[in-house]
């Protein structure tokens, strides 16, 4: 028998139990409704989860068990100035225990004491993320880090500002893991990290397509990509490829919000309507081509976009072109998910084990960084109160109502002939994982079936994945890729001709001569634009056999930029060879002005040894610039690149820019007082977005000053009138010009109309 106050007690006990029990499936929810949101027809959103399980979520991705990894970068913005961004408080954590409903009941953190981490793959046994500027890869033992390796100290410029640095982690169909914002590309083999170049993609995000094209996004382009997969059209250090690589998928980047929101530079025409509702994108980020089997046939390969600052997720349709890639908006007037809730801040989106699509919701007020939010911005921002929300996160599933999400496979249990069949799901999500586990766990003994596969003439994509799962296991052949190469498939016949580069010995030189006629006389647009990207280290081992067959490749496309940029990237170092056989013919020799050109202009960079930036190692600058380097790497190089040579869409070149090269008043006053577009540079139209931040509040005239020497130092030609280069600028001239004009944005008439 209990005493009364012992019962009492008892009672008291039970009753916090219960009411424990019960709030913590409350929590898990608290505050996730979605009255304030719109969504296409025959869609739902679910919670998969939120805080307090999770806060400030920025990039996630899924385990062989289904479980989310969710990146928390929690030290974003704590406050409306920015300060305290350098606590060590971002985290990873596990996110699992789902719900009947799809909705996450637990969560333990993995890995904290993080600054600002920003990026997260599950591969290799283990997890790969970036912490900047370091890139590391933990291996898991039981839910727990285990060993750390540093893959790479310079993944991200530690003087970057969040808005600016290294991300996605995405591992493509060809083994290599990409990133947005990132000139290198990732792989592991045989234990060991391997970097090589790549291309630079986009802004915050980075998504692929069934046969591994890359896509991505500026802040005010919704789309871009690549018209090639991915390394196939650098081959040659001396040319710059424009015509096949990061391109605008569309011309229409409006928006249509449901409601006004505080944005950065709202007070700029064209910005706002009249009733102060955005128009078109300023924070596109977090792209996604949808590879799922949850969604309706007609989503299939749907291009989707966050815009964070307006609350919503568009969808365009992606056309398939024989030589490039479109996109067009799917609504004139609506968005595939809209709300009024201006926390909601979408900022990646990824296909899920289950087929659904998942949105990654920082759902935080503040999401422009100090370093370019304007007094506007900020003022909106306090107004409202959203500088107060700070403790939330959510990742939320989109499903179609009409259909069950799938279940996930057993990975971890799966056999390798299981493994294989996946390879053929119709969610692209399995396929990956069904590859990467192929390779990771070194299943030799599927090699046959996974040969078989590959020469597939019903399952064109299945048929790519068992290419590229033979080469991670090293188990290809010149044979097998020369069967593969002939198939029907012109996407299975493309990846087959790039794997064949690998092979381009003596032995190998007359059955490859074979194969490209052959392949030639099919007379298909796709099919020859991967042979003249694939002949480069073929007509290094045999230029007389196989520099006819590019001139002949030139000829058939003359008009096409993106054939003859294809062509001219394989002639690394025989341009003048190339030219010599194609002025053999009688044929009209003023044919291929296109081509003439590049050759041109490769030609003159190779002979000035000026380089792809990506191959080029850049030298420090003397001491005496460095604080001018470190402002413009955490500034200036998000728009105008870390070499001056500009972001197309986002900002114009400086190298030899006349604003460089000019008088330090006319330089000094955009510093000061920002710029809009359009402008000229050395006669060339520049058109561009939005407009140059000022910098009269954020930067001192001592440090404005070494800005102005770091970019007389790196990008204006040398006079030779000047041997120890152009005389410092001293701060006290840009104290004059603090005074010499109010700091309203200058515009490129205005700012002629200043003088020197």
């Amino acid at each position: 028998m209990f005493t009364g106050n012992r019962r009492l007690a008892l009672i008291f006990f039970c009753a916090m139990l219960l009411m424990a029990a019960c709030m913590t499936g409350a929590d898990k929810d608290a505050g996730v409704s979605f009255d304030q949101y719109t969504i296409a027809d025959s869609f739902e959103i679910q919670p998969a989860a939120a805080e307090p399980l999770i806060q400030a979520p920025v990039a996630m991705d899924f385990d062989n068990r289904g479980r989310m990894w969710v990146v928390e970068m929690r030290g974003f913005m704590p406050n409306i100035a920015g300060t305290g961004e350098d606590v060590p408080n971002g985290r990873i954590s596990i996110v699992d225990g789902f719900d009947k409903q799809g909705r996450a009941q637990h969560a333990r953190v993995f890995l904290d004491s993080l600054v600002l981490p920003r990026a997260i793959a599950l591969v290799y046994g283990g997890v790969l993320y970036a912490a900047p500027p370091n890139l590391w890869f933990v291996e898991i033992q039981n839910d727990k880090p285990g060993k750390r390796v540093l893959v790479d100290s310079l993944y991200a410029d530690a003087y970057s500002n969040p808005e600016n640095q290294a991300n996605g982690l995405m591992m493509d169909i060809d083994n290599w893991i990409y990133s947005a914002y990132s000139t290198t590309r990732y792989q592991r083999k045989d234990g060991k990290w391997i970097h090589e170049p790549t291309s630079f993609r986009g802004q915050f995000g980075i998504t692929k397509d069934n046969v591994g094209r890359l896509y991505y996004n500026y802040n005010e382009l919704q789309l871009a990509g690549d018209y090639v997969l991915p390394n196939t059209v650098i081959a040659n250090p001396y040319m710059k490829p424009k015509e096949t690589l990061n391109k605008a998928l569309t011309e229409n980047q409006h928006i249509y919000p449901l409601h006004p929101t505080t944005v950065n530079r709202g007070y700029v025409a064209g910005i706002l309507n009249k009733d102060s509702i955005l128009i078109r994108f300023t924070a596109a980020c977090g792209p996604l081509i949808y590879r799922g089997d949850q969604f309706p046939a007609g989503y299939s390969q749907n291009a989707f976009v966050c815009e964070p600052e307006a609350n919503l997720i568009k969808r365009n349709v992606l056309g398939f072109e024989s030589l490039k890639t479109t996109a067009t908006q799917a609504w004139d007037n609506k968005e595939f998910i809209a709300s009024t809730d201006e926390g909601f801040r979408p900022v990646n989106l990824l296909n899920g084990p289950d087929g659904a699509m998942y949105v990654v919701d920082m759902h935080r007020g503040v999401m422009q960084h100090r370093v370019s939010a304007t007094p506007y911005y900020r003022n909106g921002i306090t107004r409202k109160k959203l500088d107060t929300l700070l403790n939330a996160g959510r990742i939320l599933r989109v499903k179609y109502k009409y259909k069950k999400p799938g279940a996930i496979p057993e990975f971890d249990k799966a056999s390798g002939p299981e493994l294989v069949s996946m390879l053929k799901s119709e969610n692209g999500w399995i396929r990956d994982r069904a590859q990467q586990l192929l390779i990771f766990t070194q299943q030799r003994a599927e090699i046959p079936d996974l040969e078989k596969l590959a020469q597939s003439d019903k399952d064109t994509i299945a048929a790519i994945h068992a290419l590229h799962t033979l080469d991670g296991l090293d188990a290809l052949s010149f044979e097998l890729l020369q069967k593969v190469a002939a198939s029907g498939a012109p996407m299975l016949s493309a990846h087959a001709l790039l794997l064949l580069k690998q092979y381009n010995t003596t032995d190998h030189v007359a059955a490859m001569e074979k194969s490209a006629a052959d392949l030639k006389a099919k007379h298909d647009t796709v099919t020859d634009l991967y042979l003249a990207l694939s002949l480069g280290p073929w007509a290094a081992v045999s230029p007389d056999t196989f520099l006819p067959l590019l001139v002949q490749l030139s000829r058939t496309y003359p008009e096409s930029a993106v054939f003859q940029e294809a062509v001219v990237s394989s002639l690394s170092g025989l341009e003048e060879r190339f030219r010599a056989y194609a002025l053999q013919s009688d044929e009209d020799k003023h044919a291929g002005e296109i081509i003439n050109t590049m050759l041109d202009q490769t030609i003159k960079n190779k002979q000035e040894d000026k380089k792809n930036s990506i191959f080029v190692q850049r030298k420090i600058p003397v001491p005496g610039l460095q604080k001018g380097l470190v402002i413009y790497r955490s500034t200036c190089a998000g728009c105008h690149g870390p070499d001056g040579e500009g972001i197309e869409h986002m900002a114009p070149p400086l190298i030899s820019s006349e604003y460089v090269m000019g008088s330090n008043a006319r330089l000094g006053m955009i510093i000061l007082n920002g710029l809009e577009g359009p402008v000229h540079i050395n006669g060339k139209l520049y058109t561009f977005n939005g407009a140059m931040p000022k910098f009269r509040d954020i930067y001192s005239d001592v440090e404005i000053a070494g800005i102005m020497d770091y970019l007389h130092n790196s990008f204006a030609p040398a006079d030779p009138k000047l041997s120890y280069g152009r005389p410092p600028v001293s701060p006290d001239e840009i104290r004059a010009l603090r005074n010499k004009k109010p700091g309203v944005t200058l515009t490129e008439k205005s700012l002629l109309e200043t003088g020197d």
